[in-house]
C-alpha cells in the first residue's frame, strides 16, 4: 500500500509485473539477486537471499495507493517519463487497474502541489480513521492475509520533534485538535500502526521518527523503518566516506549540488520540503566520520548540499559532488564525481526490499517486537535508532548488519571475518 502513486510507486509496480513476465531482471534488488554467505569461506554455502529465509514471492505482490491526482498507474508512469514506453505497454494491465484512492493531503506541508483526490474530514484523526477503513477495504477486496504501507510520497516541510508527539495519548490529542505538527505523512503511519500493518518511510519526514510511532509500532508488532531511501548522492557519499575513514584520509569540505526535474525536484524547490531533505543529507558525513574522535581529519568541515529544479532533465538526476582531501603532511586532493543517476530506477528495487524484509519481519517475533528495523539502515539516508543511539551510516557496516540479521534469524554462526581458524 502506497501513499504516493507518482515515480517511484509506479516504476516499482512496473518493475515488479515485468520481472513476472519475464521481461527484466530485478537489478539492485538484494532481495532476488543477493546471496548470503553461510559458514566458513572454505564451506562454498553462498545461497541467494530469497532461498535462504521465507520471503514472499513477487507472483504473491499486489498493490494498491493513494494520491491527489486522479491518475491510473499507467497513465501516472506514462506521466512521470521514467520508463520506455514499449515496456510500460506489455506491463499496461496491470497498471491500469491500479486507481488512486482518495489522499489525506495539506498543502501548508507541499506547497508545490495540489491536486483534486482529497479526502475531507473534519479533524486529522477523522482522516486517519478513513485511511483505516482504505486499509481494512483492500485486505477483504484483495483477499490477502499481510500487509505493508510504503511512504513513497513527497518530502513534507519541515517539523521539528515536539511535545505532541511524545506518546501515543498526545498524538491523539493533537490529532483530533488539527495541531499543526501532525502532517499527513503521521496520518497514514498512524492508520498502519494501528491496523498492524508495518511502515516504512521512504522520505525525510519526521513521520514514524517520534516516541508516539515507536510505541504504536512495538504495541500493535508492526515493524518501522525509515527514513528517506537512499538513492543517489548520498548512496556515494556513504560508499565514498567510509573509505576515506578507513584510510585515515582528511576532509576539508564537500560540496554537493543537484539537478533534477521530476515531481521530487518541484516540491524540493519549496524552502520548506528542501530544509527536511537538507537536514537528512547533512547529517550523514557527521556520522560516518566522527569529528569529535577525529578532530585533525574531520573537526573542521564545509559540507554543502544544493538541490535545484531543473525540469528538462526530469527523473534523470545529476548529483555533482566536489570533495577536498588532504593526505601524508597535510596535502591537499580532489575529487569530482558526477553520477549522471536515475533516481526512480535506484528507488524501485529498495522499495520491493523493504516491503519483503518488513513483511518477513512482521513474521518473526525476534524481530515484530523490536519497534524500529535499524537492521534495514542499508536502505535509508537517515536510519532511525531509539533515542541516545546514534545512527549506522557506513554502507558496508549496514550491509554487514542486515546479512548478519538474517543470519541469526535462521540460527547461522554471525560473520565476523576474523579468518583466524584458517591459519590454525
Amino acid at each position: 500500500m502506497m501513499p504516493g502513486m507518482g515515480a517511484v510507486a509506479t516504476t516499482f509496480v512496473a518493475g515488479v509485473e515485468a520481472v513476472r513476465k519475464g521481461l527484466a531482471k530485478p537489478i539492485g534488488s538484494l532481495t532476488q539477486m543477493g546471496t548470503v554467505r553461510l559458514g566458513k569461506r572454505t564451506d562454498g554455502r553462498s545461497p541467494k537471499i530469497n532461498e535462504f529465509v521465507p520471503l514472499a514471492k513477487l507472483d504473491d505482490l499486489v498493490f494498491t495507493g493513494w494520491d491527489i491526482f486522479e491518475d491510473n498507474m499507467y497513465e501516472a508512469a506514462n506521466k512521470a517519463g521514467v520508463l520506455e514506453k514499449s515496456l510500460l505497454e506489455q506491463v499496461r494491465p496491470l497498471l491500469s487497474e491500479i486507481k488512486p484512492r482518495k489522499a489525506v493531503f495539506d498543502r501548508n506541508y507541499v506547497k508545490r502541489l495540489d491536486g483534486p483526490n482529497v479526502k475531507k474530514g473534519k479533524n486529522k484523526m477523522e482522516l486517519a480513521e478513513q485511511l483505516r477503513q482504505d486499509i481494512r477495504d483492500f485486505k477483504k477486496e484483495s483477499g490477502v492475509e499481510r500487509l505493508v504501507m510504503m511512504w513513497c510520497g513527497s518530502t513534507e516541510t519541515y517539523i521539528e520533534r515536539g511535545p505532541t508527539h511524545e506518546s501515543v495519548a498526545k498524538l491523539e490529542k493533537a490529532m483530533h485538535e488539527n495541531d499543526e505538527s501532525i502532517a499527513p505523512s503521521m496520518c497514514y503511519a498512524y492508520a498502519a500502526l494501528q491496523e498492524g500493518v508495518p511502515f516504512a518511510n521512504g522520505a525525510p519526514n519526521l513521520t514514524v521518527d517520534i516516541p508516539a510511532m515507536w510505541e504504536l509500532s512495538k504495541k500493535n508488532n508492526a515493524p518501522i523503518a525509515g527514513k528517506d531511501f537512499k538513492t543517489g548522492q548520498t548512496l556515494m557519499k556513504t560508499i565514498l566516506a567510509p573509505g576515506f575513514k578507513a584510510r585515515m584520509l582528511g576532509l576539508s569540505g564537500w560540496y554537493s549540488t543537484n539537478i533534477l526535474g521530476n515531481r521530487d525536484g518541484e516540491v524540493l524547490d519549496d524552502p520548506g520540503s528542501f530544509k527536511t531533505k537538507e537536514e537528512s543529507k547533512l547529517s550523514v558525513l557527521e556520522h560516518i566520520l566522527q569529528p569529535e574522535k577525529y578532530p585533525d581529519l574531520y573537526g573542521n568541515i564545509f559540507h554543502k548540499v544544493r538541490i535545484n529544479y531543473y525540469p528538462p532533465r526530469g527523473d534523470n538526476k545529476e548529483g555533482w559532488d566536489n570533495i577536498d582531501i588532504f593526505g601524508w603532511l597535510g596535502y591537499p586532493m580532489q575529487i569530482k564525481v558526477d553520477f549522471l543517476c536515475r533516481d526512480s530506477i535506484l528507488a524501485a528495487p529498495i522499495v520491493l526490499d523493504l516491503v519483503l524484509f518488513l513483511d518477513l519481519a512482521k513474521r518473526s517475533s525476534a524481530l515484530r517486537a523490536l519497534g524500529i528495523q535499524e537492521w534495514l539502515s542499508f536502505y535509508l539516508k537517515s536510519p532511525m535508532t531509539p533515542d541516545g543511539l546514534y545512527p549506522e551510516h557506513d554502507l558496508f557496516i549496514q550491509s554487514m548488519k542486515l546479512k548478519n540479521t538474517l543470519r541469526h534469524l535462521k540460527g547461522e554462526d554471525l560473520i565476523t571475518h576474523l579468518g583466524l581458524e584458517y591459519y590454525d
